[in-house]
């Protein structure tokens, strides 16, 4: 009998104790707890929204077409700017991946670039580098790509290196073959000078 009363008190005890240290682990948690900073705890862009209304722009576009020769043209930028008020359409960190149809492709990535309505053209700056699947890497400060058919053409002095060695050159045309359909050429031109390098 007396083993049960002492039962009886213990789980009566328990029933008051364990609420009790519930209570004070949850209030140490609290009083513990970092104090949360309405401002801090929910983050936000910084953006002039008058400086979008002003020049709106679009961010990461991409486009894909084809000229009329049959050659796929993709652009994708950082970003880009809507011709407007009489200026051109702009786009910052270009990339543009030409492939033609005779399996050659061809990819330049330049600071930025502007549309040449006028011209069907793009006219990439700022520093460009060509690289085409045939071996050939190219810097130079300014391309004009046409988007009606293929056509590349440096509007600055070249410096490429390739399968057969290091050339410098006035200028360079990437255009198609007049003596042979269906193909591409790249052509150096003015002032070429070859470097070469056997096996390179």
């Amino acid at each position: 009998m007396a083993q049960a009363d002492r039962h009886t008190r213990v789980v009566g005890w328990l029933k008051v104790a364990l609420p009790l240290m519930a209570l004070a682990i949850l209030s140490t948690l609290f009083l513990v707890a970092r104090r949360v900073d309405p401002e801090a705890a929910l983050p936000y862009a910084e953006v002039d929204v008058e400086d979008l209304a002003r020049e709106p722009r679009m961010t990461a576009p991409t486009y894909a077409g084809t000229t009329e020769d049959g050659a796929s043209v993709t652009l994708s930028a950082d970003e880009a700017r809507p011709a407007a008020d009489g200026a051109p359409a702009k786009a910052a960190a270009l990339r543009l991946d030409l492939a033609t149809p005779d399996g050659g492709r061809t990819e330049l990535v330049a600071a930025q670039a502007q549309m040449d309505d006028t011209a069907q053209q793009l006219v990439l700056s700022g520093g460009v580098t060509v690289t085409t699947s045939t071996g050939y890497r190219l810097e130079t400060a300014e391309v004009a790509a046409k988007l009606d058919r293929t056509g590349l053409e440096s509007r600055s002095p070249v410096m490429a290196t390739g399968p057969a060695g290091e050339i410098s050159a006035d200028g360079m045309v990437l255009r198609q073959d007049n003596r042979t359909p269906g193909s591409y050429v790249l052509v150096f031109k003015g002032g070429v000078r070859l470097i070469y390098q056997p096996g390179s």
